[in-house]
């Protein structure tokens, strides 16, 4: 891990990726509505990184996805596809996923919107979702095994009756999309590496309202949950400092 540790300037310039990739999905909020479609969504953030913020939208072409962003809703789990055929509709949750690339660096995160009225249960999961990855949020600092992350996530999402995907992780990031650590959102206390300064990867758990198993569609890209149930996702890029951590990806709306 040694080679993956950044300087105060890595962290500079990360720090301008992670801003540009919460930008995005500040700027796509209000275009979230019934009746858009994910490609129209895809579009709006596609044009956004690439004629405002003068960026590269990392996941075009990346292993040959083929769109700007991810753009998973209900019971996708990850890796949606956006399409002018996926039209959104009241009651639905999604997930935007956008990862930037500014002068070399990569911000990645994601969020989950939820469109026109939805229901209660619905809400609920969402809010979980979000609680486990600040939990775990919360608890980065140097001395701080991976297991540790994961552990309070899984405990908090199955103490709300959610289980937790587990055959996709967090990740290291910086010049490359995907580094090693690879960060588990389940997990047992004092397990797995310890962090320290300089470490930067993401934290991005899946809870699903049903079971945790998973499947693949046919484009090759698309994860659903197997039973059909909703499934919700959070996702921060994250910088290990000498006494806590910095949310590279923060929205204006977060405290941290």
């Amino acid at each position: 891990m040694s080679e993956n540790l950044r300087s105060e300037n890595d962290l500079s310039k990360m720090r301008i990726a992670g801003r540009l990739a919460a930008e995005v999905l500040e700027m796509i909020e209000e275009h979230v509505v019934p009746g858009v479609s994910t490609a129209q969504l895809d579009r709006l953030c596609h044009e956004h990184i690439v004629d405002v913020q003068q960026a590269i939208p990392a996941c075009l072409g990346y292993r040959g996805f083929p769109n700007s962003v991810c753009t998973s809703i209900n019971q996708v789990i990850c890796h949606g596809i956006p399409s002018p055929a996926k039209i959104l509709k009241s009651g639905d949750i999604i997930n935007i996923d956008v990862t930037v690339i500014k002068d070399g660096w990569h911000g990645d995160t994601s969020r989950m919107f939820l469109v026109g009225k939805v229901s209660n249960h619905a809400k609920r999961l969402v809010a979980v979702s979000q609680e486990c990855l600040y939990l775990s949020i919360d608890r980065v600092k140097p001395g701080v095994r991976l297991g540790d992350l994961g552990h309070h996530i899984q405990a908090h999402a199955e103490a709300n009756h959610y289980s937790v995907v587990r055959e996709y992780c967090g990740h290291g990031i910086g010049r490359d999309f995907h580094e090693e650590p690879q960060v588990l959102h389940y997990g047992k206390l004092n397990s797995g590496i310890e962090l320290v300064k300089g470490m930067t990867f993401t934290i991005e758990p899946m809870l699903n309202a049903g079971r945790a198993a998973t499947k693949l569609k046919r484009d090759g890209w698309t994860v659903e949950t197997s039973d059909g149930r909703l499934s919700s996702q959070w996702e921060h890029t994250i910088a290990v400092t000498a006494a806590g951590c910095e949310v590279l990806t923060a929205r204006a709306d977060e405290r941290f």
